[in-house]
């Protein structure tokens, strides 16, 4: 465990602002659930994993602990909270295709309305987070007022769900101070929703700010050529996604991540090897795709200027060179599209407007504008659809043959999990809370990892995803600001109880530990046979 490093919340912001850019046990196999789990019927606007972030389950309604127990530590990975845009892409490419209608006299009426509101869309972009205290850098990627408003909500109901808890660490904060960890990615709207969270710990419980920490990121990578990665920096973590020899290099087989860099090397290479963009780029020739698509586009633009769309006579990519200024003159960005987002049909069409149609969601404090009209809503049912394939295939369950290659490399971060809860079962009590804060590329091959019984497992590679044969999806997964808790309590002989909760809802772990709830029905499992059904081993 780490030793104590405590700064005052004026210094943890500053450290947080300046951040940049397990073991290899094979997993216990998951038996997904028999019967696809009972979820609401998704809004009719059909944002998936651009949704807005709300808690599942009213708090009051939360299972009370057992005679004897009480809360000794939390812990928490939470994606980062809803954003703008991540870059000059969509919003380029439509509105090449918006100005190519003006210039041929195709707008309707209601198209004739859209182009100032790209415009928008991309000017409050390209500012995002200006004059916003915390955010590191404007421009596109940064966390919305909504995104924000998330974790910060988010910290002050996990104090308000075990005020015990923090009310102990805060009376023992100068005589038994015991830590509350903090890490992200690095990237910057992962690392702003951590000292969003942090700051809304601090501002509700004063009593346990000097107690929020930023660890030392792990050192010694690159191998050969370390780079030191500011504090609070855990990209093995929380971004092995996307793991770099650049960066991240691990070359020792007795190194801890080690198996965490391997499988990000799968997975990387995974997602260009034949047998899975088969899968995912099958969605691309349904015909749904293109009739849909023909819908959208006739609302906006004549017949004859959708038809040189369908034909091929048009195509558009995100090109060009915006320059925006602040209201107060005081701040310009200036963004050029990178030309790698194309529009080559109607169903690339109608897919690009989904997504400017979709992130609005999270920016209505930053654009006032109205997309939904835009997006006819058997449209949107459909892009949301291919937005779940894509995911299922992508960060989600994928194939059984794929044998895990979505998921393996999050297995340090459940570990993580454990590992922490390792501490408590012996008697360290150090960290009183740990807080990680990632990325939908986490959250989503995680829950799998986990096999909860709210996420259905793979699928046969000669079965395709559907919603008839599959209950997965996005906007239950991985809303904006989707999170994973586990509260922990011990009773006086040291025993130890573990309760999950899943975007706030109470949650069950794999159908295969149902023998390690403390009582039928409980939503608290005994942790010392919860990790031996996980097949978890304490270091």
């Amino acid at each position: 465990m780490l030793h104590a490093r405590h700064l005052p919340l004026s210094l943890l912001m500053l450290s947080l602002a300046a951040c940049g850019g397990g073991d290899d046990t094979p997993p216990v196999p998951v038996t997904p659930p028999v019967t696809p789990p009972v979820t609401p019927a998704p809004p009719a606007t059909y944002y998936q994993t651009k949704t807005p972030y709300t808690p599942q389950q009213d708090a009051a309604t939360y299972e009370a602990a057992p005679a004897g127990y009480a809360p000794v530590f939390t812990e928490l990975v939470a994606r980062h909270g809803s954003r703008g845009l991540s870059s000059m892409k969509y919003d380029a490419a439509f509105y090449n295709v918006w100005q190519r209608a003006a210039a041929d006299d195709a707008l309707t009426p209601l198209g004739q309305k859209l182009g100032a509101d790209i415009l928008k869309l991309m000017k409050a972009n390209a500012l995002l987070g200006y004059g916003v205290d915390g955010i590191t850098a404007p421009g596109y990627g940064n966390l919305s007022q909504t995104g924000i408003n998330e974790h910060k909500q988010l910290a002050v109901r996990m104090l308000a769900r075990l005020p015990a808890l923090f009310t102990q660490l805060g009376a023992n904060a100068a005589s038994a101070p015991r830590q509350i960890v903090t890490v992200s990615s690095g990237v910057d709207r992962a690392k702003d929703s951590a000292a969003y969270f942090a700051q809304s710990l601090a501002a509700t419980a004063p009593n346990v700010a000097p107690l929020i920490t930023l660890p030392p990121a792990p050192a010694g990578y690159p191998a050969g050529k370390p780079v030191a990665q500011p504090n609070g920096t855990n990209r093995f973590l929380l971004y092995a996604h996307k793991l770099v020899p650049k960066t991240d290099l691990v070359t020792d087989a007795l190194d801890r991540y080690y198996q965490t860099y391997q499988d990000s090397q799968a997975y990387q290479a995974y997602l260009e090897s034949p047998a899975f963009l088969a899968k995912y780029s099958a969605i691309d020739t349904d015909a749904t795709a293109r009739t849909l698509g023909r819908e959208v586009l006739e609302r906006l633009f004549t017949k004859a200027f959708v038809d040189k769309i369908d034909n091929g006579t048009y195509r558009f990519a995100n090109t060009g060179t915006y320059s925006f200024t602040s209201d107060d003159g005081k701040f310009t960005n200036t963004v050029t599209g990178d030309g790698g987002t194309t529009i080559r049909g109607l169903a690339d069409a109608a897919s690009v407007l989904y997504n400017l149609y979709a992130i609005m969601a999270g920016m209505t404090n930053e654009v006032k504008a109205d997309f939904v009209q835009y997006m006819p809503s058997d449209a949107a049912k459909y892009q949301a659809f291919v937005q779940d394939y894509q995911d299922f295939y992508n960060k989600g369950p994928g194939t059984t043959e794929s044998a895990g290659v979505t998921w393996n490399y999050v297995r340090a971060l459940r570990d993580d999990f454990f590992t922490e809860v390792d501490a408590i079962a012996r008697g360290d009590l150090s960290h009183g809370a740990k807080l990680r804060f990632t990325h939908a590329e986490a959250i989503i091959p995680l829950a799998t990892a986990m096999g909860l019984k709210t996420v259905v497992g793979a699928l046969p590679a000669a079965q395709t995803y559907s919603y008839d044969n599959s209950s997965w999806r996005g906007l239950y997964v991985a809303p904006m600001a989707a999170n994973m808790q586990w509260d922990v309590y011990r009773d006086a002989s040291g025993n130890v109880l573990v309760k999950l909760l899943y975007n706030e809802k109470e949650t069950d772990f794999q159908a295969a530990c149902d023998g390690a709830r403390f009582a039928a029905g409980s939503h608290f499992y005994v942790y010392a046979k919860l990790k031996t059904c996980y097949g978890h081993v304490a270091q």
